[in-house]
């Protein structure tokens, strides 16, 4: 298992990387003040944050006593950055809209732009980091 502080720096190495590359992106691609863009990304990194923590922390436990191992597979990657985004979609869509000023129904499809993207970078981001910080509990081959 990661250490708490372990878990910290994935978290925040996360949201970081992830502000750099999706607010100048989604302030193009929505034509939002880049600005008002970036508080939005700001709140949703606080709130996303602090689910990253909770939500690994609680998937590695899950891990360890279902499978007596941390270790992903390939397919409980993909369960894991599906889940992790859909918790935090559930939270960050009132967000949006009251932040942004517009309505559920286009708050919903950016909020569906930014789980797309995180999605992604998610899955991509957690394969990189158990690569360049194993979890020793994890075994050595972390790509399968």
């Amino acid at each position: 298992m990661r250490t708490p502080l372990d878990r910290v720096r994935q978290a925040v190495m996360f949201e970081a990387i992830g502000l750099i590359l999706s607010v100048p992106l989604a302030a193009i691609v929505f034509g939002f003040d880049l600005a008002r863009t970036g508080v939005l990304a700001a709140i949703g990194a606080t709130m996303a944050t602090t689910w990253n923590y909770v939500f690994n922390l609680a998937f590695d436990h899950a891990l360890k006593r279902r499978f007596g191992t941390t270790r992903k597979s390939l397919r409980i990657r993909f369960v894991h950055a599906i889940s992790f985004e859909f918790g935090l979609m559930l939270a960050f869509l009132p967000v949006i809209a009251w932040w942004m000023g517009i309505g559920v129904i286009e708050a919903l499809i950016v909020d569906i732009a930014f789980v797309l993207f995180y999605l992604v970078y998610a899955f991509v981001f957690t394969w990189c980091y158990d690569t360049v910080f194993p979890d020793r509990d994890a075994g050595s081959d972390q790509s399968s």
